[in-house]
């Protein structure tokens, strides 16, 4: 069962407190992945040691702005949050590729 695990991390001031801080990085992951497969598939692509790994399943919401048109609705998806501690001295930087 080849399944893509992680699809792409998050970025927000909250989570890059986490990786100045406290060494946690955040990843939107596939609802169907355990914590084991997280924890290969982080040290697989980022060449780290992974020491615990936190899921979180968050729900969908309804959303809605104001526009000229009027009131716009729509909803965001549930999708499953992983929070990955690395090992001491270890880091990922995402943005080494720009």
């Amino acid at each position: 069962m080849a399944k893509n695990v992680l699809i792409k991390p998050i970025i927000s001031e909250k989570a890059e407190g986490l990786s100045e801080n406290l060494n946690q990085y955040s990843f939107v992951v596939d609802r169907r992945c355990n914590k084991v497969e997280i924890k290969k598939a982080v040290e697989e692509r980022f060449n780290v040691s992974v020491a615990s790994v936190n899921t979180i399943v968050m729900p969908a919401k309804a959303k809605s702005r104001n526009t000229r048109r009027g009131l716009v609705q729509g909803r965001v998806s549930a999708y499953k949050k992983a929070i990955v501690r690395l090992a001491e001295g270890e880091e990922i930087d995402f943005f080494s590729d720009i």
